[in-house]
């Protein structure tokens, strides 16, 4: 994974194309949330003092190839104007590569700022095909990717457009991504305790396979658990369950045994009779052990018993990856054991990774983000990290 960054280069008076990340929820023409605006930063701010000529691109949404005016860029280039302290110059080009495009560019002198409009108003971005990779190209010569969420796609401007620009490397957002997330999983320091929560199994498949291999306790929580528990044997009420994966939950816990490694599941959970409706509606609930959920009744967050076992789990580990929340966390009374976990991370000396997603809107939700050693940024493109997998995004950048 090791990835030449904006630190092994010279990029005074070159044109550099970047790929940024600034798919942000936008309300009445306004940015509701800044935090990758706010992550591309550093980036942006090195290769504009080394007199860097800066073009950003990103998409926004999913316009499927159509000029959508709701998810155009033109109110990220007015805030990145904002934070950068100089105009941002927004190039308005339903095409992305048009003439407005290549005017600006050519104007650039070191050190100033270009956006591009939205990606994915091209059809060709989504489906990798190289005319539009090439015309991304033809402005730079210069490729940075900082755009770790995108990762996992093998879109034009993630992975096309560096078959045609010789120097491709990696921004300090996507190195921080890489360092944090590859050293947690390729070579931590242990005991390595990796945690996976959230609805269904089947989302989580290789992952769970993998991290086995990895960790040296992997601790399951959220709707995934139940499927676990059925494979146990065990009664489980109405709560959520993959049946189709049942023998896959089995095999699991056989690999674990057979690997020598702990793999921990919920001793006792929270149970309702409905599921709140809306989320954060408020319901009875009670705490039972995992072997007593009447037929009646669905789990929905992890028991107290439970928040015990993981939080001691956390507080002896050197390496923590956590993935997915452990209940309906988006519902107060639901929320414990989701907390509980969090809790035990911001207070654990240990390196402490989340992998994005929900996880990662619930430690900012619930204030423990500051406490945290890294929280990535992407939640597809961890996901698929978590499984081994190989990101399109990261593989085309030059090797150090």
């Amino acid at each position: 994974m090791a990835k030449k960054t904006v630190d092994d280069i010279c990029v005074k008076g070159k044109r550099v194309l970047v790929r940024c990340d600034f798919n942000v929820p936008i309300k009445d023409g306004k940015i509701t949330d800044e935090t990758r605006i706010l992550g591309a930063l550093p980036t942006i701010k090195k290769l504009v003092a080394d007199g860097g000529k800066v073009i950003l691109c990103s998409h926004m949404g999913k316009p499927k190839g159509e000029v959508v005016p709701a998810l155009s860029l033109a109110p990220v280039a007015k805030r990145l104007s904002e934070h950068l302290g100089k105009e941002v110059v927004f190039a308005a080009d339903d095409c992305v590569v048009g003439e407005n495009a290549k005017a600006a560019v050519e104007k650039m002198a070191d050190g100033d700022v270009v956006l591009l409009e939205n990606t994915r108003y091209r059809k060709e971005e989504t489906k990798n095909i190289e005319t539009f990779s090439k015309e991304l190209a033809s402005l730079a010569e210069v490729y940075v990717n900082d755009a770790f969420g995108s990762a996992h796609r093998a879109h034009c401007s993630t992975a096309g457009v560096t078959d045609y620009i010789d120097v491709c490397v990696s921004g300090y957002l996507m190195g921080k991504e890489l360092q944090f997330l590859g050293g947690a999983v390729e070579n931590p320091e242990r005991p390595f305790v990796a945690i996976l929560g959230g609805a269904k199994v089947a989302d989580k498949l290789n992952v769970i396979s993998n991290l086995i291999e990895k960790c040296d306790t992997l601790i399951i929580g959220g709707g995934m658990s139940y499927t676990f528990a059925k494979a146990k044997g065990l009664e489980i009420g109405k709560s959520l369950v993959d049946d189709e994966k049942i023998d896959y939950c089995k095999e699991m816990m056989e690999k674990a045994e057979k690997l020598g490694k702990k793999l921990l599941l919920p001793i006792d959970t929270v149970i309702s009779k409905t599921f709140p409706d809306p989320i954060d509606a408020q319901i009875e609930v009670e705490n039972v052990d995992v072997e007593k959920i009447p037929s009646d009744m669905m789990g929905l967050d992890i028991g107290e018993k439970t928040r015990e076992l993981y939080a001691e789990e956390v507080r002896n580990a050197k390496t923590v990856v956590w993935n997915g929340p452990m209940g309906v966390f988006e519902n107060p009374i639901l929320a414990k054991g989701t907390i509980a976990v969090a809790k035990a991370l911001a207070e654990t000396d240990a390196t402490t990774v989340i992998g994005g997603g929900d996880s990662a809107a619930a430690v900012n939700t619930l204030g423990f983000a500051e406490d945290m050693s890294h929280i990535s940024t992407g939640g597809g493109a961890s996901l698929e990290f978590l499984e081994g997998k190989e990101l399109p995004g990261v593989a085309c950048l030059n090797d150090k």
